[in-house]
């Protein structure tokens, strides 16, 4: 473990434990591995690359370092059925970090989908507890069909995640997105921008935003008058944010394959980016995205 990722956790730890955990009340044994410690070792997971949980326990378990941070260290069944159970803390924590970002304020956010495949194969298709949930769909990018889920994110322009969900792919993006502002509409700011892909087009959808006080910009399609151009240098930020999640933090081999374990694995993931870009703001680095000095 390097020295900077034992500050972050330290200083996750801390944030975690006063503004995410509630304090403990009432009678009864306290836990081994208290929650603020359940969801450091989630993000540590992620950015050090242990995409599997066995691998992962076994790992910290066989490293000295990890006893002197913490005191007990969880079987795999337990860290499993804890970590589905923390659904609520992982939601709370990636919100938290966000608004203790000066980015929060910022008048640009951005959106973006990104797919999120949890099968290969018929068979798996067939037998997956995902089946109802997950869906055919095109990955336009990559110029491939894939069955699973779509992720869709709505993050600031450093990447910090501010609302995000999972939707079946066969389910239209101005739609999901429409739903996902909705839920969430409190957090939008008064005359806050949402830069999003040329997908989300069309009045209905436009005259939706305007009401939420958004004011939507996106490229321009092929078959419109000129009005904002295509927006490449600006819609590579959104695109840093999902080649992040995919590359680095290995969004698209989560392995999950239940409903519960693919939303608890995509939200480590987004935990471990949030508390990266909070550290590194908090800490002064300049590129605030970067994951280098925590992954190993």
């Amino acid at each position: 473990m390097s020295k900077d990722l034992d500050t972050l956790l330290t200083a996750l730890y801390v944030l975690i434990d006063d503004h995410v955990v509630p304090p403990r009340t009432g009678r009864g044994r306290r836990p081994e591995l208290t929650d603020s410690e359940l969801l450091c070792l989630a993000a540590a997971q992620v950015l050090l690359g242990y995409h599997r949980e066995r691998r992962w326990i076994r790992h910290i378990h066989s490293d000295p370092q990890w006893r002197t941070m913490f005191p007990y260290l969880p079987n795999q069944s337990g860290y499993h059925k804890r970590l589905k159970n923390a659904e609520p803390l992982l939601r709370k924590t990636i919100i938290t970090l966000a608004v203790c970002c000066p980015s929060w304020f910022d008048d640009l956010w951005m959106t973006d989908a990104t797919p999120v495949p949890c099968g290969m194969s018929r068979e798996t298709v067939k037998r997956s507890d995902l089946a109802g949930y997950a869906g055919y769909g095109y990955c336009a990018s990559h110029s491939r069909f894939y069955w699973g889920l779509k992720l869709y994110v709505i993050c600031t322009g450093d990447g910090m995640p501010v609302s995000w969900c999972l939707a079946n792919p066969k389910i239209g993006e101005r739609e999901v997105l429409a739903a996902l502002l909705d839920h969430d509409h409190h957090l939008i700011h008064d005359g806050q921008i949402l830069l999003a892909d040329k997908g989300f087009s069309g009045k209905p959808f436009k005259q939706l935003a305007t009401e939420m006080g958004l004011e939507l910009l996106r490229p321009d399609r092929k078959d419109e008058t000129y009005r904002n151009g295509n927006l490449g240098g600006v819609r590579q930020w959104i695109e840093s944010v999902n080649q992040t999640l995919k590359g680095q933090l290995g969004l698209e081999h989560h392995g999950a394959r239940t409903p519960a374990g693919v939303f608890t694995r995509v939200a480590q993931r987004l935990l471990a980016m949030a508390a990266a870009i909070w550290h590194n703001r908090t800490t002064g680095v300049t590129s605030k995205p970067s994951l280098i000095a925590y992954d190993h």
